[in-house]
């Protein structure tokens, strides 16, 4: 591995840290405001960050896109997957969300395939099935612990590999960052929507008031953490590769694990350990499956191991 290379996956695993510890922070407010309300607050600051960002770089012709139908849906796909996920990890232990969401890199090459006409290999099925059974071991105890909601972080899962979907199929059509604003904006009203829904839901137990000062200044955080992570990850693909750089996504299982156990006292059990190596074991089988030479493409790499915006 070349200096540039062993530089872009300290970027890659730095990005991914960044991520896990947002995600701690937003465990952190359990309890003292809903996760739709953090979710539409975070996105909001970082709508309106990026945005300026944005305007200053490249000006107001970059806010037109190309595809609107396409750009909402992507921000449909970010709302839902954040809503669920942080729901999930107000819950639930964050490895354990965490390990059931490393399952969305596999679901997007199913859907990739099914949505737009891409090539899927049948191993690819096969080892899905290995994925899901890591998914049901993880699952198996928080069911009849946390009922239906334990699936949240399965429905996050596929928002989420639905928006890698979006971004393939809007690639091209603008820069990285006017992709990130795209999908903040259009998150954002689907998010607002939701919480005014919850809120005059008529549920008490959906009702919420003005965050306390310190909520803000979480959500703020969250919302600086995840672009830096972005940006990390981002530098980091651009100098050792996706290939060699994708691998660096499964040091957040470790973060998750630290950080639950230090901080939340949330120890993993067996269960969750097993459940996670089957899953991680089922993606990392994909992406070293997918940087061998394909006789059809000259030796490139599959499209699995390319980036999005």
């Amino acid at each position: 591995m070349t200096p540039a290379e062993r530089s872009g996956l300290g970027f890659a695993v730095a990005g991914f840290v960044t991520l896990s510890l947002g995600d701690a922070v937003v465990k952190s407010m359990a309890g003292e405001w809903p996760p739709y309300a953090v979710a539409t607050l975070r996105f909001g600051i970082a709508a309106l960050a990026l945005s300026a960002l944005l305007w200053r770089s490249e000006g107001r012709a970059a806010f037109v896109p190309q595809n609107l139908p396409l750009q909402m849906a992507r921000g449909a796909c970010l709302a839902l997957a954040s809503v669920c996920f942080f729901s999930a990890i107000y819950i639930m232990p964050l490895a354990e969300a965490m390990a059931i969401a490393f399952l969305s890199p596999i679901l997007t090459q199913i859907l990739a395939g099914l949505l737009l006409g891409e090539e899927v290999k049948p191993k690819v099925y096969a080892i899905s099935l290995i994925a899901l059974a890591g998914v049901a071991i993880i699952l198996r105890p928080n069911l009849a612990l946390l009922g239906w909601g334990a699936l949240l972080p399965l429905v996050s899962a596929v928002f989420f590999a639905l928006l890698m979907v979006t971004n393939r199929a809007s690639a091209g059509q603008g820069s990285a960052l006017s992709m990130q604003v795209f999908v903040a904006v259009f998150s954002v009203p689907i998010l607002v929507a939701v919480s005014l829904a919850a809120k005059f839901s008529g549920e008490p137990s959906l009702d919420f008031g003005w965050p306390a000062w310190d909520v803000v200044a979480r959500c703020a955080v969250v919302a600086v953490t995840a672009s830096t992570a972005h940006w990390l990850a981002y530098i980091g693909i651009s100098r050792a590769g996706a290939a060699k750089a994708a691998p660096a996504i499964y040091v957040q299982m470790l973060i998750a694990i630290a950080i639950g156990w230090l901080f939340f006292e949330d120890v993993p059990d067996a269960y969750t350990l097993l459940g996670a190596a089957l899953i991680i074991a089922a993606g990392l089988y994909l992406w070293r499956d997918g940087l061998k030479p394909d006789a059809k493409s000259d030796a490139r790499p599959s499209e699995s191991t390319k980036t999005t915006p």
